[in-house]
């Protein structure tokens, strides 16, 4: 590009207004910064006397948009704050989930797994549960009908225990 074409772009770009800048501005004043300036709502206060009650806790969640759901992200939000006062400070956890995609819910705890290292929670890594759902494995009244994956999800729990007591002897609550 010349110098009389590139100063001439420039020019354009400077005097253009940036609608993306102007419509985050806008969209950004509007949203209510609730937990900021207001106490928390009767089921936050609520979710953090329950895990306050707990040894652990076991995150069994669906995969929405390869994210968690909006409401286990905000039910999160709420016992996590205020600054200080996280729920989830030093709690041993562990996530599983079950979809009826090929691999299950392995992109969903990801993030999930990425909200609660940012919380502090003591996650278990190994082994990790990708349930791929199917009728043949699950009833409707949700038992396990395939030996395997009862197993699987026997010897998953017994690591589970083993976790909680791992990280309790270290940090207890």
């Amino acid at each position: 590009m010349r110098h009389a074409e590139l100063r001439a772009a420039e020019t354009a770009k400077a005097e253009r207004p940036n609608h993306h800048e102007h419509l985050q501005g806008r969209l950004l004043r509007r949203q209510p910064l609730l937990h900021l300036h207001q106490p928390d709502p009767v089921e936050g206060t609520a979710l953090k006397d329950a895990i306050s009650g707990v040894d652990a806790v076991l995150f069994v969640s669906p995969e929405y948009n390869r994210s968690i759901p909006g409401a286990l992200k905000n039910a999160i939000d709420w016992a996590s704050r205020p600054w200080g006062q996280n729920s989830f400070d030093h709690i041993p956890a562990a996530v599983i989930g079950a979809s009826i995609g090929a691999i299950g819910t392995a992109v969903g705890q990801q993030s999930l797994r990425a909200v609660l290292s940012f919380c502090n929670a003591r996650q278990m890594t190994a082994p990790e549960a990708y349930i791929h759902y199917t009728p043949e494995v699950f009833g409707d009244d949700g038992t396990v009908h395939n030996a395997s994956t009862e197993k699987f999800l026997r010897n998953y729990m017994t690591e589970f225990r083993n976790h909680i007591h791992r990280v309790l002897t270290v940090l207890p609550r």
